[in-house]
């Protein structure tokens, strides 16, 4: 990425901006075939709320534009607490979840998180099974494939962890 990608933590004026990119993730992960990870409304404009507030919502801006968004939050997650396989560790982790980038972004979504990365040297995160572009993703990127997990609302995902 270009020296004009920047990071920064996410503020309630940028909430539209925030929410206009999540609507596009979804029709981006329809479109590649997982229809049901992310349905419509999520995720809610509340939850982002919380995630500015308690300061694990960042932006990643573009020539001044946003273009990808995230949350990056310290561990422990409820979440990842059962495992259908074994962590690579049981060491402090990060946690990114709800990550999204808009159209003709490609590459943004590595750069975020190798940038997650870069704070913190032990990070989770899940997808969908169905989220075959994700699911490249992190293995390009190194992370292991540990196992499956549960929402909290019952629906698997597929859990991956990168270490230093």
């Amino acid at each position: 990425m270009a020296c004009s990608v920047i990071i920064r933590k996410t503020i309630l004026a940028d909430l539209d901006t925030v929410m206009a990119v999540y609507a596009v993730g979804r029709e981006l992960m329809r479109e590649s075939g997982n229809p049901d990870q992310w349905p419509e409304g999520y995720p809610p404009r509340a939850a982002i709320e919380e995630d500015i507030h308690a300061q694990c919502s960042y932006v990643c801006e573009k020539n001044g534009e946003i273009k990808a968004v995230f949350c990056l939050a310290l561990g422990p997650d409820s979440t990842y607490s059962k495992i259908d396989g074994a962590w690579l560790n049981d060491a402090p982790y990060g946690v990114i979840h709800r990550i999204a980038r808009t159209r003709g972004a490609k590459g943004i979504g590595a750069f975020c998180i190798d940038w997650c990365f870069g704070q913190i040297l032990n990070i989770r995160i899940d997808t969908h099974c169905d989220n075959i572009p994700m699911l490249k993703l992190l293995e390009k990127l190194g992370f292991v494939r540990c196992g499956i997990i549960w929402l909290d609302n019952g629906d698997e995902r597929v859990a991956f962890q990168k270490v230093v």
